[in-house]
């Protein structure tokens, strides 16, 4: 695979945080398996890192094997492990820019990004958005994009995110979850080359409402959205009290669940497997993962930093690009 495709794209994130060090990491544990290379300042790498400076993408086949390639791009200020620089914020916002445009070039195949610290990034930059998810759909021209947590024991979907729960019932329209469907089962089909998708949703209240006894969304419009869109072929099922789709047999009929909001679906995938899940942006135009976990100042500069989770956001990067 590694010559078939071009190389994967790395983000730095924040340079504070421990996203320099599994970025080392991972290389480390690839060991060449991938094309890659890191967008970022070469200052925030580990310095016991070996490192090779590229101008372009194409290089680096040829030099990940003994080293990590790097478009340098340099930053303001001067971070320190767990203590972020706001004026390092434009260098980041730039970084992951960059990487779109080597993307959507086809200089890269795919793009992985870094844990992004958005205090750090407002303060710093004015950052507009709540989070990567709604940036790089903006970079993609609004495409509506939906962000989906993976691993091998679990892929599921939140169909609204970074809102206060309190929020959420008046955000979970019908148009949004019909699109996160639909966006989700393109997705399946397109970038996990699973024919025919089977998908779960889950209930937005306890017990899925329990027959409007605890809310009256499930009834009102979730299950004849769902049976609306069984009888066009897919195959789907729900509303089902979210309490109970998420244990082994359950996970066994579905290619992946949608849930109502985001703790729904990030509790049960960080419980089963904390280290290894990874951040999948569906809808884009252009393939991107992340490790699905934050920015861990507490641990940062530490060299305890595990780099499970970005090892795996870059080898499905790889597959997925493959797949295309």
């Amino acid at each position: 695979m590694s010559r078939r495709i071009a190389p994967i794209a790395i983000s730095c994130g924040e340079p504070a945080g421990i996203g320099p060090e599994v970025a080392a990491g991972a290389w480390a544990a690839l060991e060449g398996a991938v094309p890659l290379f890191w967008i970022g300042d070469p200052r925030v790498l580990p310095s016991t890192l070996p490192v090779e400076v590229i101008t372009d993408p194409s290089a680096a086949a040829d030099v990940v094997h003994r080293a990590l390639p790097v478009l340098a791009l340099p930053f303001a200020g001067a971070p320190r492990p767990g203590l972020p620089d706001p004026r390092t914020a434009k260098g980041v916002i730039d970084a992951i820019a960059r990487g779109v445009d080597l993307v959507r070039s086809g200089a890269a195949s795919a793009l992985c990004t870094a844990p992004i610290h958005k205090k750090a990034l407002i303060d710093g930059a004015g950052f507009a958005y709540p989070g990567h998810t709604e940036y790089l759909s903006a970079l993609a021209g609004g495409a509506r994009a939906v962000m989906m947590l993976a691993s091998d024991q679990l892929r599921v979907v939140p169909a609204t995110i970074h809102i206060p729960l309190q929020d959420v019932p008046q955000a979970l329209t019908p148009t949004v979850l019909r699109e996160t469907i639909e966006i989700t089962a393109r997705g399946l089909r397109d970038q996990f080359a699973i024919k025919a998708p089977r998908i779960a949703v889950a209930g937005l209240n306890p017990h899925a409402g329990e027959g409007g006894k605890m809310g009256r969304q499930e009834v009102e419009w979730i299950a004849p959205l769902v049976a609306e869109l069984a009888a066009t072929g897919m195959d789907i099922v729900g509303p089902l009290p979210a309490d109970t789709m998420f244990h082994a047999a359950a996970r066994a009929r579905y290619d992946a669940a949608i849930a109502m909001y985001h703790d729904q679906a990030l509790i049960p995938i960080k419980t089963l497997d904390f280290d290894r899940g990874v951040n999948v942006t569906l809808g884009l135009p252009f393939i991107r993962t992340s490790p699905d976990h934050g920015t861990a100042f507490d641990i940062a500069g530490k060299g305890i930093a595990n780099p499970s989770s970005m090892i795996e956001a870059i080898r499905l990067a790889a597959r997925m690009a493959g797949m295309r």
